[in-house]
């Protein structure tokens, strides 16, 4: 049997876990602080394939071994792969407090509506683009993952956001600091910190949940046109929206940029989809109207006020973007958009002879190509309880899936 202990925020290990253990596991920290059985063989973690291959020899041999972890050792933890490699029935867990509750605890706020990102040996961009989508988000840090960088990645990108630094919890060294992301970014905060909260504490408590994490996803999306604030009908029309939502795949940890953004509504429909946004638009009240509809369906769009490609530029890559609008610029931009897009790149437009341009744009860029004329008529009421159909105009949607390969590299 392998006893896994989480030794939670400076709980002490009682003398019955360890006794009889042939082989203690752990970190130098977590080993300094228990009176290992005399006789029995320590391996400090590190690499995880050595550690494990020591283990499975004592295994092998009957011999008990106790691993000692920090917090709740199933919470992004060693059980998983330990369990991977032992099978389940192999364990005893016996969890502590997780880093994240006790952080939570500290400022005496619930956290069952908060999302946990792990950037402990993963890409930072996955915590960022999720710090900037929601309210209440702990990221387990690691290094070239910790406050400073995530800091760094926010400042500028993400409004209201509050850092919360747990350091050495349980500990006598225990610090909990309220920061922004600037002050974070312009520190060197060691190896101390336990996780980092990232709050927009503007927010209330909101209600009472359900279903703990990432909010449960809208109930409908395609939204009617007279859901945001739009000027002369210049919105993306809901057929035309479902469409281009179901091929831009936003989704929780990504980032999406909506270019030549007008009313704001992919963006906005994207966000409320879970992604992080950054939505360009070129005129002032253009950018106005796209904080107004993104306040009023209650998510968070960065804006960027400028002409595309000129400002794309100084944006973090896309995981996808969807073009609308462009004018002549249109394949410049398109083009520019490709060249960034980790995975898939969609353009909407009216006019027919700019789409063998875009279709050669986002070729050329090694996308895989489609694309469709969607053409729509609506149910209109007429006089004497007679209804008829009125047509839409008819859009052309195009859109570039960067092939597997070719996506890995830019992820790189």
């Amino acid at each position: 049997m392998i006893t896994v202990v989480g030794t939670g925020t400076g709980a002490p290990v009682t003398d019955d876990v360890l006794a009889g253990a042939r082989l203690v596991v752990g970190g130098r920290r977590h080993l300094a602080a228990v009176a290992v059985p005399e006789g029995a063989e320590q391996v400090v973690l590190g690499p995880l394939a050595p550690a494990l291959d020591t283990i499975e020899t004592y295994v092998g041999k009957g011999e008990p071994v106790v691993v000692l972890a920090s917090g709740d050792p199933g919470f992004f933890g060693i059980v998983r792969v330990l369990a991977e490699r032992f099978g389940s029935a192999a364990l005893a867990v016996r969890p502590g407090v997780s880093s994240v509750a006790t952080a939570f605890a500290r400022l005496g706020v619930t956290w069952d509506d908060a999302v946990v990102v792990s950037a402990h040996g993963r890409e930072l961009r996955t915590a960022v683009n999720v710090c900037r989508a929601h309210p209440k988000v702990a990221v387990l840090t690691g290094p070239g993952a910790g406050p400073a960088e995530l800091g760094a990645a926010l400042t500028h990108r993400t409004g209201g956001r509050t850092l919360v630094v747990a350091s050495a919890l349980g500990s006598g060294q225990e610090r909990v600091e309220r920061v922004t992301p600037a002050e974070a970014a312009a520190r060197d905060w060691g190896t101390a910190v336990s996780v980092v909260l990232c709050l927009d504490e503007s927010r209330g408590p909101g209600a009472v949940r359900t279903v703990a994490g990432a909010a449960v996803g809208p109930g409908q999306w395609a939204l009617d046109e007279r859901e945001f604030e739009h000027r002369d009908s210049m919105i993306t029309k809901f057929e035309v929206r479902a469409l281009a939502l179901a091929r831009l795949g936003p989704r929780l940890g990504e980032l999406v940029w909506d270019v030549g953004s007008g009313s704001g509504s992919v963006a906005v429909e994207c966000a409320r989809l879970g992604a992080a946004v950054t939505a360009v638009e070129k005129t002032r009240d253009g950018v106005e109207r796209i904080r107004a509809n993104a306040g009023a369906h209650g998510v968070d769009v960065h804006t960027v006020h400028g002409a595309a490609p000129t400002v794309l530029s100084d944006l973090d890559d896309p995981d996808a973007v969807f073009v609308g609008g462009g004018g002549s610029e249109l394949p410049a931009i398109v083009t520019a958009c490709a060249r960034r897009a980790r995975r898939t790149v969609v353009v909407a437009m009216a006019a027919l002879d700019r789409v063998p341009a875009v279709r050669e744009a986002l070729g050329g860029a090694g996308f895989a190509v489609d694309g469709v004329l969607l053409q729509s008529s609506r149910l209109a009421p007429l006089p004497g309880d007679v209804t008829r159909l009125a047509a839409t105009n008819p859009v052309f949607l195009l859109w570039g899936v960067r092939p597997p390969a070719s996506a890995e590299g830019v992820a790189q």
